[in-house]
């Protein structure tokens, strides 16, 4: 934590769930990294160096979350892992088979996962939520049963199906029943796998108490450099019944292309220090709230999404009635802090969030929701400055509607009056 708090006059990021600022130890270990000559797919003394630094950057990453370092798949980022764990070719090797595999996805994943990865459109099925954003367990039961999934007298007559469920939600923080999901899946012959990009340094997991087949992790969330991620677990062989990059034989003939070891070796070091800082979730947390209760004082009509669930110590996703997220959010810029509407996957467009739809919540006051996430570059100082920044905004805008509302009722008099 940055005990001084920030300078009058800096600007202040709370955007972290989107991505989360360069650390200078990661930029060190870039810089290193950069210095390497060699390619790692050479056998000379040169490959070798750079070959060190991609196995030892697998083996921090794999000790970090429970893994066996053959199970790190290095990837472009989150959405290249995801896109590769979600292929029919993982749970039906057969091409025959794969028309007929399905893919279960919540409804409130990330686009990546949403859309159903390679699968056809026809092939997705979506699991339904509750009003906090959290797997409703007994629908997902009841789907996979309308599908028969599970019900099959031999291996031969089942149905390949594969299930894929965040750890935790980017827009609302909302942590979802991972573990119980893939004991039902695995009971009934499935393929589990679980999007942790938003988890990994912000709560406490790991391979075993997750009990996912597959899971995806990313750099830029972490302080880690934006480009780079990782699919991991006891699965990752499945990839090569149907691998996502096809070329040569990196990583394990699992994804062709030149290994980027300078992304790689910052990867592994950003990963190792957010796990290390695991012990500071309190002051996270202690942040967030004291943000949460002094804008709900503020503005008593504040609406606070998944609530009333367990969430990500950093996450807040709010909305106040009547306040246009994307009017709220240029004002706040303008003002020198930056917040966001939710997802940052979207073109730079405010848009309407699909989580919140998945929720139940009505178009206009979706219109109005905003997420603050914070990070351990925050302090309390920031937390004053965004509350007053806010009460600004929202003091300018309700003056604005007065004002053109006056100007409006003087208009209509008027001319009623000729």
């Amino acid at each position: 934590m940055n005990a001084s708090g920030h300078v009058s006059g800096t600007r202040i990021y709370l955007d972290h769930n989107a991505t989360s600022p360069l650390r200078k130890r990661v930029r060190e270990a870039m810089i290193g990294a950069m210095d390497l000559a060699g390619n790692a797919s050479a056998v000379y003394k040169e490959g070798r160096a750079a070959r060190s630094v991609v196995e030892r950057s697998r083996e921090k990453i794999a000790a970090l979350i429970g893994a066996n370092p053959n199970e790190v798949l290095f990837t472009s980022g989150g959405t290249e892992a995801n896109l590769t764990a979600l292929s029919p070719g993982l749970v039906a090797p057969n091409p025959a088979e794969r028309r007929q595999a399905l893919c279960f996805v919540s409804d409130v994943e990330h686009p990546s996962v949403r859309k159903g990865g390679r699968y056809a459109l026809e092939q997705v099925r979506t699991i339904p939520v509750n009003s906090s954003g959290v797997v409703d367990l007994e629908a997902f039961i009841d789907l996979l049963d309308a599908h028969d999934i599970g019900a099959a007298t031999s291996q031969q007559d089942q149905v390949p199906f594969m299930v894929s469920v965040m750890l935790a939600n980017n827009e609302t923080g909302a942590i979802q029943p991972v573990t119980e999901i893939a004991g039902i899946v695995l009971e009934r012959g499935g393929l589990m796998h679980c999007d942790a990009v938003q988890a990994l340094g912000r709560m406490p997991f790991d391979m075993a108490s997750l009990g996912a087949d597959l899971v995806t992790i990313a750099a830029h969330k972490i302080g880690g450099p934006k480009g780079v991620g990782a699919l991991i677990g006891p699965g990752i062989d499945r990839v090569l019944n149907d691998p996502l990059m096809t070329g040569g034989g990196q990583e394990m003939r699992r994804r062709a292309g030149t290994e980027n070891i300078v992304s790689i070796a910052g990867f592994a070091t950003a990963a190792e220090i957010s796990c290390e800082e695991l012990a500071e979730r309190e002051m996270v947390r202690f942040l967030r709230d004291r943000a949460e209760s002094r804008l709900k004082a503020q503005h008593p009509d504040l609406v606070l999404f998944a609530k009333d669930t367990d969430r990500l110590e950093n996450t807040s996703f709010m909305a106040i009635p009547g306040v246009l997220a994307e009017k709220l959010i240029i004002a706040l810029d303008l003002d020198g802090i930056a917040i966001s509407s939710g997802s940052a996957c979207s073109s730079g467009k405010v848009t309407r969030s699909p989580v919140l739809a998945a929720m139940g919540v009505n178009d206009e006051l979706a219109r109005c929701a905003f997420r603050i996430s914070f990070g351990p570059q925050n302090w309390l100082n920031d937390v004053d400055r965004l509350v007053g920044s806010i009460k600004k905004a929202v003091e300018r805008m309700n003056r604005l509607k007065t004002l053109v509302g006056s100007q409006s009722t003087q208009l209509l008099t008027s001319k009623g009056s000729h």
